[in-house]
């Protein structure tokens, strides 16, 4: 029986988790998954991404996927070389690896591309946005690495 790889396996379920809770948050802001999603891919392919139609929501969710797959990527790679990754708590790794991707992404990438500020003047838009980085995407990378450590 094939071993299963578990960066792929955390690829799809950080992905899913943190799409899933952004749908969610969208919708409760009274926005819509597909105008979320076309947001999304509005970051590499330029504005006029929005106008995309359902072209633009797939194109945004393939480009989560994507954005997904480089931030798991990323700690798999540096957890199977730096030990410490492993053997310090996962719940501590993971929140520090979580706070690490947003700064990246809120700090850096958000207001390079869209002129977002940082650190974000909505308080609690900066903790909705800093929850998913730790809790679906730290956390997870982190069990998983010392899981399949063992």
């Amino acid at each position: 029986m094939a071993r299963r790889s578990p960066a792929l396996f955390a690829w799809a379920l950080c992905g899913t988790l943190d799409i899933v809770y952004a749908a969610v948050w969208s919708v409760l802001a009274g926005g819509t998954v597909g105008g979320m999603l076309r947001g999304v891919a509005k970051g590499p392919f330029g504005d006029g991404a929005g106008d995309w139609g359902i072209g633009g929501a797939l194109t945004g969710l393939a480009t989560h996927y994507a954005i997904m797959g480089a931030m798991v990527a990323v700690w798999f790679f540096v957890a199977r070389r730096w030990t410490a990754l492993t053997a310090w708590p996962w719940w501590l790794t993971g929140t520090l690896y979580g706070l690490l991707l947003y700064y990246i992404m809120n700090g850096i990438v958000l207001p390079l591309r869209f002129g977002s500020p940082f650190p974000p003047v909505d308080l609690v838009k900066g903790a909705v946005a800093l929850f998913p980085h730790i809790f679906f995407v730290g956390w997870p990378c982190a069990w998983l690495t010392r899981k399949d450590a063992r």
